[in-house]
């Protein structure tokens, strides 16, 4: 088992906004029992875990599993981009270039573990929180986007973490992190575990707020088999912190980091 937690400095461009460190957690190993103490870890950091329900905490933490989604929004259905934000409130909505997103099947009602997809996943991939995990389709790129629970309000969050299966090339798996105004407050790199198990999450701890997370999972989307260039890669659970609205003082920063946005433009444009 290889568990790494390390602090690294990451600097926001573009004008005086919030800026800090990272407090990275990073684990990978051959099975769950080796990645748990690191997930844990990562999972104490963030507090509580809050009830699945519209509205936002002070403070405490979410969770996805992908095990309470209903068979018929499962491989190989497609799911709602939106089920964990209106039909399982989490404060969460996906977006991909794909065509949209899966969960896999339980046992004795689909193909389990995205065999549905390739008949040798099921014995490429495993699980952290049994039994199913989630990819996107026709793309190896699943945008995370944060709203306050329940609503149409965009959002934010401090932390995010997520497992990983079957990670084999080291840099072909991240996680990349953007403020509510889409600048870019770095990407991190999964651990690999060839046939196992890995876990990154990351927590801003200066007052950054990250509006959205770009997952990136391995090289290619899901269909073909591993090779030594290409690493098909799929996600298990998702853990974040509370997904709540900005305070007061933030949302100031954040209208005048537009503001001078706009103006840069206007005067380049001159």
């Amino acid at each position: 088992m290889r568990v790494a937690a390390l602090v690294a400095a990451v600097f926001i461009s573009g004008g005086p906004l919030l800026h800090g460190a990272a407090i990275v957690t990073s684990v990978s190993g051959a099975n769950a029992a080796a990645i748990q103490a690191g997930v844990d870890a990562f999972r104490t950091s963030l507090g509580t875990l809050n009830p699945n329900v519209a509205g936002s905490f002070n403070g405490g933490r979410r969770e996805i599993n992908w095990d309470g989604v209903p068979d018929a929004l499962s491989a190989p259905n497609l799911l709602p981009a939106n089920f964990f934000n209106v039909n399982s409130p989490r404060g969460v909505v996906f977006a991909t270039p794909g065509s949209g997103f899966e969960v896999s099947g339980n046992a004795g009602i689909a193909p389990v573990r995205f065999d549905n997809l390739n008949a040798t996943y099921s014995s490429t991939f495993q699980t952290f929180s049994a039994q199913r995990l989630f990819t996107a389709i026709g793309s190896n790129i699943t945008d995370v986007n944060f709203f306050i629970p329940g609503s149409t309000s965009a959002s934010s969050t401090s932390a995010f973490g997520a497992v990983f299966t079957d990670v084999d090339l080291a840099n072909s798996t991240s996680l990349q992190f953007f403020d509510p105004l889409g600048v870019s407050l770095g990407t991190f790199f999964v651990p690999s575990a060839n046939n196992g198990l890995s876990f990154l999450g990351v927590s801003f701890n200066a007052g950054e707020r990250v509006g959205r997370v770009r997952v990136t999972s391995g090289t290619v989307p899901l269909g073909g088999n591993d090779s030594s260039t290409n690493d098909v890669v799929v996600m298990d659970d998702f853990i974040y912190a509370e997904v709540a609205a900005p305070e007061p003082g933030t949302l100031l920063l954040l209208g005048s980091a537009m503001g001078l946005v706009l103006m840069r433009r206007r005067m380049a444009r001159r």
